[in-house]
């Protein structure tokens, strides 16, 4: 292999580096605009201006708004379901769910963001409407596995259908972290640890709180 051959890997990942911070930066742009205003009310327009680019640079990356607000909305929810899976098999459903909000207490900003588009993406018309739906069925089957587990283990007394556990451990979830967003002065993960025991009971064995 000559030096020249052996540089040129170096040389090809150049563009490739510069396209993809390229990417994050239109991205973090839409992530305010879209905060802000809304997705109807955010344009690309304002995006490349925010960033002093053309609009043809920024449709270049992003062919279409409905694509950047997909790419925004999975960089904002990058907590991976897969941590919770671990934390949720080796410690129970509560440790994984209280180890979960106590990373999202660092992360206000891009959880306003999932609220507000979540709210707007009710609407059946909503570019974000397949991506919520598909997102909170992956989310409570995710719950769900882990509630029958802890059942099966002893480690929650609820007996009551594991999904629907699951459902509404999501829904309390939701409720009190807009309740958080709106006055962050309330106690979050207190607020949690309480709905945990009511929805799970007494736990038997393993450690609630990470």
């Amino acid at each position: 292999m000559t030096e020249k051959t052996a540089a040129r890997p170096a040389t090809r990942r150049g563009p490739y580096a510069k396209s993809a911070q390229r990417r994050a930066e239109i991205v973090a742009s839409a992530t305010a605009v879209f905060a802000a205003r809304g997705y109807r009310g955010g344009s690309l327009r304002e995006i490349a201006k925010q960033l002093d680019l053309s609009l043809t640079s920024v449709v270049h990356h992003f062919p279409s708004k409905s694509a950047l607000l997909v790419a925004v909305l999975e960089n904002a929810d990058y907590a991976s379901i897969d941590s919770f899976e671990s934390d949720s098999r080796g410690k129970g459903v509560a440790y994984a769910v209280l180890r979960y909000v106590r990373r999202n207490l660092e992360r206000q900003e891009m959880l306003r963001l999932l609220a507000l588009m979540a709210a707007e993406a009710s609407a059946p018309d909503h570019p974000a409407h397949e991506w919520f739906r598909d997102r909170y069925e992956l989310v409570i089957t995710a719950f769900t596995t882990a509630v029958r587990r802890d059942q099966d283990l002893g480690r929650i007394s609820n007996r009551r259908d594991p999904e629907l556990i699951a459902a509404a451990l999501v829904a309390m979830w939701d409720g009190l972290q807009l309740q958080w967003l709106i006055d962050p002065r309330r106690d979050l993960l207190a607020g949690i640890s309480a709905g945990l025991e009511d929805l799970l009971g007494d736990p038997a064995v393993g450690d609630r709180h990470p």
